[in-house]
């Protein structure tokens, strides 16, 4: 899959934009988007022209959540199915729980998990339902003026999804995080800095251009390898239930950095000029992936 329906892929100076493109349907979020953009973050994390990427949505909205006009089940699931917990933790790549049973949603914010490469969110327009829970998987996440965004399942009696469990409470805290879920408000984009979803609020013209300054900020005279490491430090230490975890991958992953691009950011440090690493995230250090 090099093309998409409803996505756009485009690579420029390092930075992939990948546009949510149904903007004739607000960007409403489709069994064909899910796997979309599974497939393009997968493809983007081992895709050495990306260095960052900035998602945003066509038109005037991020994501207007699911689309519900599609007939029987709106969310693809097999009703005819009875699945356990047990189904979740041992058949959970069966196809039958694959594509019968499993939140979409999850499966996209998985990838965005996985990836080895910063991802920002520039939210232009409406971000509710899974347009919300997305980006609570990205890394930093930049708003425009005219941005709204909402945890809104209470409304329709459904429960929030996409890991958003796991992710909002860790980015606003439980008591924030159960709050906006209980509600089901849809808050402003500056209601949502104050309580530190988003960065920043910007006018509608810079705000990829703000989103594109950060990108390169992350990326400009940084190992790739490295950023790759230190991203999955993050995600993967912050939920472990001793420090001893963090210190057997943080020493492994500096042990592996220091012979490869850390021997060239010394060299350039101490000559006083930009450093010129070569390492690429899609040939990681071998014990990586080290969860494994």
């Amino acid at each position: 899959m090099t093309t998409y329906e409803t996505l756009s892929y485009d690579v420029a100076d390092g930075i992939l934009t990948l546009l949510l493109n149904r903007p004739d349907a607000l960007n409403s979020f489709t069994l064909t988007m899910a796997d979309e953009l599974e497939h393009a973050f997968r493809r983007a994390s081992e895709d050495d022209d990306v260095a960052a990427i900035v998602v945003t949505g066509a038109g005037r909205a991020f994501c207007a959540g699911m689309d519900l006009t599609r007939e029987g089940n709106v969310f693809g699931l097999d009703e005819a199915q009875d699945p356990t917990n047990e189904d979740m933790r041992s058949r959970l790549d069966d196809p039958s729980v694959a594509v019968g049973v499993r939140d979409t949603g999850g499966r996209v914010t998985l990838a965005i998990y996985d990836c080895k490469k910063p991802v920002i969110a520039a939210v232009n327009g409406a971000a509710v339902g899974i347009g919300a829970t997305m980006i609570c998987a990205m890394d930093v996440r930049l708003a425009s003026e005219k941005a709204r965004i909402g945890f809104v399942f209470g409304k329709i009696g459904i429960t929030p999804e996409a890991c958003s469990s796991w992710f909002l409470p860790r980015i606003v805290g439980v008591s924030r995080a159960l709050e906006m879920l209980y509600s089901a408000e849809i808050m402003t984009a500056e209601e949502t800095q104050e309580v530190g979803l988003v960065r920043s609020v910007h006018a509608p013209d810079d705000l990829l251009p703000a989103a594109y300054e950060l990108a390169r900020k992350f990326t400009r005279n940084r190992s790739r390898v490295a950023t790759a490491l230190t991203r999955q430090l993050i995600y993967r230490n912050m939920a472990a239930d001793h420090p001893m975890v963090a210190h057997q991958s943080d020493s492994l992953a500096i042990f592996y950095a220091s012979r490869e691009d850390g021997k060239e950011g010394v060299k350039s440090f101490l000559e006083k000029r930009d450093p010129e690493f070569t390492g690429k995230a899609s040939q990681m250090p071998a014990f990586y992936p080290w969860w494994d």
